[in-house]
């Protein structure tokens, strides 16, 4: 844990002097390059006009509020039709276990499985709910083979992967969980519904204007 914590802290440290700076950036840039786009991670068309990427912490209660309330009217609304292709990314900053279900889920990934195993996670947050023991129940119960996943698990293999990516949220200026960057305009926290509609509405206006020929 101290070994997370000092990475996370040492870089916000270094961060925080230009944070106004990257924030705005981040608010104007077009869509950042860096973003993990395994498709094992993304729901939607890869040819979405409008890409959505969500910063996250499976311990962290608004991430499961957005995930149980506004994702599913994300994918009914948006995703499934084509016009938004969600990715999700490691935003490890609350401790220990955060990392541990960050690496389980990579682990789950190999096999395919990252969106079953994400939705587990969320569904059973709570105190202790990822101890090794639990996150390899979970992998049971989430259709993964267990003895594939264990071997992943312990080996540590994907610790890097959730450092890496933790570290880039904060180079892009997020200061909490979840953060969403909508075709690289930054909307922090779980804002209900209305607010994603209003900023994917005029992204996709934006991207249809973009689009029309010249003459």
């Amino acid at each position: 844990m101290l070994r997370s914590w000092t990475l996370i802290l040492t870089f916000a440290g270094a961060a925080g002097l230009a944070v106004a700076s990257v924030a705005l950036a981040a608010q104007h840039a077009t869509a950042p390059q860096p973003f993990a786009l395994e498709s094992a991670r993304t729901l939607g068309s890869p040819n979405a006009p409008v890409t959505m990427v969500e910063f996250s912490d499976f311990q962290c209660s608004f991430c499961r509020k957005f995930w149980a309330e506004t994702l599913p009217r994300l994918k009914e609304t948006y995703i499934k039709n084509g016009q938004v292709r969600f990715v999700y990314q490691h935003f490890a900053v609350l401790g220990e276990h955060s990392f541990a279900a960050g690496q389980a889920a990579e682990c789950a990934r190999e096999q395919e499985r990252f969106w079953p195993y994400h939705d587990k996670l969320f569904e059973s947050q709570g105190g202790l709910a990822f101890t090794n023991a639990k996150l390899k129940r979970y992998a049971g119960e989430s259709g993964v083979d267990i003895g594939v996943f264990a071997q992943c698990l312990d080996s540590g293999k994907y610790r890097q992967k959730v450092e890496d990516e933790t570290r880039l949220g904060l180079q892009l200026g997020a200061r909490g969980t979840p953060t969403f960057f909508l075709n690289g305009r930054m909307l922090p926290g779980a804002q209900p519904f209305e607010v994603f509609q209003a900023a994917i509405e005029e992204a996709l206006a934006k991207a249809s204007t973009q689009n029309l020929p010249t003459r």
